[in-house]
């Protein structure tokens, strides 16, 4: 056992210096690293375009190194840079089986979900994601407080069976104290803002999953099918199915207001 142990290290070792060789023949190479460094920065600031300007030019450098193994250098690296992300929301107080589910759900996307032909898209896509989770975690900056927790709150448990009483239960106040005082911080009614956010998550599982509409309905405790689709057009301007089969469309995003 011992043996074999030395030799995998051995082996291990012989490969680093290898890859040191191989990389100090390649120009491009050395600023990988404060690429990605920008990358972080630039989704943890919700530079959007910014930040899949920068993945692609990490693309780049993984493709000198990669060759004709381009796309599978891709694909390991769009799983690393997932679970650095999964950390990085871990570190910022979301939830442990939050952040294991996005690492998990990233990881699942580039293994089944993502073609070959279109990894830059692709690329583009998985940054769309991130801001998205993202933003959720963007500490909210109203005047009172509860409607901070509350928001945080509802970012955490979207896919819960939440309602605005449940909601005023939680945070030991009145259905009809926090309507009012969410509406006049965030300038829509509680239920929108729940209604905003099943339809900001449910866009993901219409674009990267081939679960059904009525299942994704149902997974944002819509009543039905029908007023799913009602809602989900009120915001995003298409119906569920014509999100899904329109690959360009827009994700819809609500910005919180920053002043009322």
């Amino acid at each position: 056992m011992q043996s074999n142990q030395a030799t995998s290290s051995e082996s291990i070792s012989e490969k680093y210096l290898s890859e040191i060789e191989i990389a100090s023949k390649l120009d491009g190479v050395e600023d990988f690293f404060e690429l990605e460094t920008k990358l972080l920065y630039e989704i943890h600031h919700l530079e959007i375009e910014e930040a899949k300007k920068t993945l692609h030019l990490i693309i780049d450098r993984i493709a000198l190194r990669a060759g004709k193994d381009t796309i599978r250098g891709v694909k390991h690296y769009f799983r690393v840079l997932s679970s650095i992300m999964a950390r990085k929301l871990y570190e910022n107080q979301v939830p442990a089986k939050k952040a294991f589910a996005f690492n998990a759900a990233c990881i699942e996307m580039v293994d089944f979900h993502m073609n070959d032909a279109e990894f830059l898209q692709f690329a583009d896509n998985l940054i769309d994601f991130f801001v998205s989770v993202i933003s959720e975690r963007k500490q909210p900056t109203f005047s009172h407080q509860t409607v901070n927790k509350v928001i945080l709150y509802i970012n955490d448990e979207v896919e819960s069976e939440l309602s605005v009483e449940d909601i005023a239960k939680q945070f030991h106040v009145s259905t009809s104290h926090l309507s009012r005082i969410f509406r006049e911080n965030v300038g829509i009614t509680l239920v929108e803002y729940l209604n905003v956010r099943r339809v900001e998550e449910s866009q993901y599982y219409l674009r990267h999953t081939n679960k059904s509409i009525s299942d994704i309905s149902q997974q944002y405790h819509f009543c039905n099918q029908s007023y799913f689709t009602r809602i989900f057009k009120k915001y995003t301007e298409v119906t569920p199915k014509q999100f899904r089969d329109q690959k360009d469309h827009d994700y819809y995003r609500f910005a919180l207001p920053t002043t009322i």
